[in-house]
């Protein structure tokens, strides 16, 4: 396997640096960041949401749950739910279900990122399969994936 086509041609015609990495296969993000070594709030995850029959794409660190509460509620929309595997796996052409890359722009599927990601110097995430991943500057992503930046993640309190 490899890196989505669309992906790579994306990242290739920007010019970024990016380096592509292959490992087993895993179908969460969380289980590909231990796997990979590197950290859940470096790996990110992408949810794709259905508002009010409209497709959003949610990028938030691996190792959080996205508030679809406040997502609602950034949104403006009535109702919100996470999207079911037929409502978008036609949109991401060539990706596995669940692997596709955090660029829903070059999809036509708006973005929306977690500000907690911006944090950190690089990102990593699926790259079209369950056992592909790139690693580049999070400053290039988002100048690419033009994401609006929010805060996503459910915080929970710490035990007492």
């Amino acid at each position: 396997m490899s890196i989505s086509t669309r992906l790579q041609e994306l990242l290739d015609s920007s010019g970024v640096p990016y380096q592509h990495h292959s490992h087993a296969k895993h179908y969460t993000a969380a289980g590909t960041a231990r796997a990979i070594h590197v950290s859940g709030k470096e790996m990110a995850k992408i949810v794709i949401v259905n508002t009010d029959g409209f497709l959003r794409m949610a990028v938030l660190p691996s190792d959080y749950m996205l508030d679809l509460k406040h997502l609602r509620f950034m949104t403006r929309s009535e109702n919100l739910r996470l999207a079911k595997e037929t409502e978008f796996k036609d949109v991401f052409p060539a990706c596995e279900v669940g692997a596709m890359p955090p660029f829903g722009n070059a999809y036509g599927v708006p973005v929306f990122c977690d500000t907690m990601l911006q944090g950190n110097e690089f990102i990593e995430f699926n790259a079209g399969t369950h056992k592909d991943t790139v690693r580049m500057a999070f400053s290039d992503f988002k100048r690419l994936a033009n994401p609006t930046m929010v805060d996503l993640v459910e915080y929970h309190p710490p035990a007492a």
